[in-house]
């Protein structure tokens, strides 16, 4: 089964956990600024060893635009998730362009958060990454 076979499936799976990874990523852009956007910038974060949680849009076409992307991802330990479009992930991360994939880190890209935004911010994040984590582990 090519890569294109999994990714139904997959949505099928995600579309419960969607809003939550939709919130987080609202949350993320607009308030911390800890959202990196397109293939690009997602690629460079990983290969510099930030942390965060991957999410992928399902409708990209050519899919060759990001199959290496989960692969960089699962080397990096970083947990990665499927949604159905790119439009739907533009319209989380507050922009217009729609969007191939967004790498929502737990840390700001400058300057520092309070400890108390800092600790809201790692339990949202650590209560999504581990519903995405659980979600995979039931496709193996």
């Amino acid at each position: 089964m090519g890569a294109m076979g999994f990714v139904p499936l997959i949505l099928s799976k995600v579309a419960n956990q969607y809003g939550f990874v939709q919130n987080l990523i609202k949350v993320q852009s607009s308030e911390h600024k800890c959202l990196r956007r397109g293939v690009k910038e997602v690629v460079k974060s990983i290969r510099r060893g930030n942390k965060g949680l991957c999410v992928i849009a399902g409708n990209i076409s050519p899919i060759d635009v990001i199959t290496h992307v989960p692969i960089l991802c699962e080397e990096s330990d970083i947990p990665y998730i499927y949604v159905h479009s790119k439009e739907d992930l533009a319209t989380a991360g507050a922009t217009k362009r729609p969007t191939c994939c967004v790498l929502v880190m737990t840390k700001p890209t400058k300057g520092e958060l309070g400890k108390e935004e800092q600790e809201k911010l790692i339990s949202e994040y650590n209560q999504v990454a581990s519903d995405v984590t659980e979600l995979a582990s039931s496709f193996i």
